[in-house]
């Protein structure tokens, strides 16, 4: 099996924040972004190891800024870690300033995701190539995350 660099499978995805979209208090229903999340990660995940997948588990997510009407949001997803048949994708989600470009940090959250064969059961994916020093540290940080996820999995967290 070939490995991939984690460029590789970075997706992008944007959204107007329509009306549709808004809670009784004029924000981002949460909802709504836990679903645009969780679908980011799906593409990026699918993107790495060429299958279909499933969501295992979704790690911190903290909302740090408004959402509102009219405002582009803008989800970031890209491979952190690999397992045997499982992948840890980081979305990080802003707020993009549709005149300068600029964008402010609403959430980041970490899912796993794991690979499916054709019968739905679990297969292994590719290797992921580190190139950066941030691709590194994000792998060494994946690891902590894994195995506090195990202790909490073993504690029934």
């Amino acid at each position: 099996m070939k490995s991939k660099r984690v460029e590789e499978s970075i997706t992008e995805q944007v959204h107007i924040v329509m009306p549709s979209h808004i809670s009784g208090t004029n924000r981002l229903f949460g909802g709504q972004l836990l679903a645009w999340i969780d679908e980011v990660s799906a593409v990026t995940a699918r993107r790495h190891c060429e299958h279909d997948v499933t969501t295992a588990a979704i790690d911190n997510l903290q909302f740090k800024a408004g959402v509102y009407i009219n405002n582009l949001l803008v989800l970031v997803g890209r491979v952190t870690y690999v397992g045997r048949t499982s992948m840890e994708v980081r979305v990080d989600s802003y707020v993009e300033d549709h005149l300068s470009g600029t964008r402010k940090v609403v959430n980041r959250a970490y899912l796993v995701l794991v690979a499916l064969d054709e019968n739905e059961n679990p297969t292994e994916v590719p290797r992921l190539i580190l190139e950066t020093e941030a691709e590194h540290a994000e792998w060494e940080a994946g690891l902590r995350r894994k195995q506090l996820r195990n202790d909490r999995r073993k504690e029934g967290y």
